[in-house]
């Protein structure tokens, strides 16, 4: 997709060849936010994220993310509609524009959830855990990574289907390190790309001769299940407490006590969040062992606390 000259009047945007109308702040964060706008042609609703370019490095990486949008076109991957790179005297804003979802993000709902003492039931974890798999296995079946799989970069649509986001971290899936500086800057990378609470232990510590492969987002996709299914990931409240996660994460996984979960999904996040990535499942594995859970029975709410 080519680069589209953007032109701003009075409450409008205009990209890709179409005018929107800017409604609300959706979301902002330390160096993007998103709005919600409206197409004057053809009525729909869209994502209108603008992430703020300081230098050359900065506009490379927004381009990335623009590169990686355009390599899927997967119901569970969020699509890229337009995008492109705005002058702001010095700087830049590079504009991606994107499909609204409307039920918000899967942190939300898990929040949402706490909020009125309850928790998610195993048949729409399953569900909505199958889908971040499809997702996760379009990306890496073309030899990428996801690298920052976390609550916040999952929407969740209408139907609960689960969309992946913020594809600005994703990188080649297998990382070879032959020395301590390549392994320093692969540690350095991980500081600042991958969110801290859901990113494997093999980054927080990278050895000076192994291979980081696409079993970081393993990882991860554990630490989400583990928030569906106990109202904050396994490492949110250590990191809030300003304790060390890179400790934490090298000691075997502790689950509360509860008998609200199969024995058999407990497992599988077991399996997930193996300190070892060799020993971790692949994303192939984990969805022929989604096939063989069995749904919970129809009619099971959300569970009290």
């Amino acid at each position: 997709m080519g680069q589209t000259l953007c032109v701003c009047s009075r409450g409008t945007v205009s990209l890709g060849g179409a005018r929107y109308l800017l409604l609300h702040r959706l979301a902002e964060g330390g160096f993007s936010y998103v709005d919600l706008v409206e197409g004057l042609r053809d009525g729909r609703f869209y994502a209108l994220k603008r992430i703020l370019c300081h230098d050359k490095e900065d506009r490379q990486a927004a381009l990335h993310e623009v590169e990686m949008h355009g390599l899927f076109d997967h119901p569970n991957i969020l699509r890229l509609v337009a995008h492109c790179m705005v002058e702001k005297g010095a700087k830049h804003e590079a504009w991606l524009l994107l499909p609204y979802v409307k039920g918000g993000t899967l942190w939300r709902e898990v929040e949402a959830l706490r909020e009125k003492g309850t928790f998610m039931p195993e048949q729409r974890i399953l569900l909505i855990l199958h889908g971040i798999c499809r997702g996760l296995q379009a990306i890496h079946s073309k030899g990428y990574a996801h690298r920052d799989l976390k609550p916040t970069n999952v929407l969740l649509d209408e139907d609960d289907q689960p969309v992946l986001m913020d594809l600005g971290s994703m990188n080649q899936a297998r990382i070879e390190v032959n020395n301590s500086r390549e392994a320093m800057a692969v540690q350095d990378w991980a500081a600042q790309r991958c969110t801290i609470s859901y990113r494997a232990p093999e980054l927080f510590t990278v050895p000076s001769q192994c291979i980081i492969d696409e079993r970081t987002d393993i990882w991860s996709l554990g630490c989400v299940l583990y928030c569906m299914m106990f109202g904050e990931g396994p490492y949110d409240a250590i990191f809030q407490k300003g304790d060390s996660v890179a400790l934490a994460v090298q000691n075997p996984l502790t689950l509360p006590s509860t008998t609200r979960y199969s024995a058999a999904l407990q497992r599988l996040l077991f399996s997930m969040m193996t300190v070892n990535p060799q020993e971790r499942p692949s994303i192939n594995e984990i969805l022929h062992q989604l096939e063989g859970l069995q749904p919970a029975p129809a009619g099971q709410d959300t569970t009290q606390i």
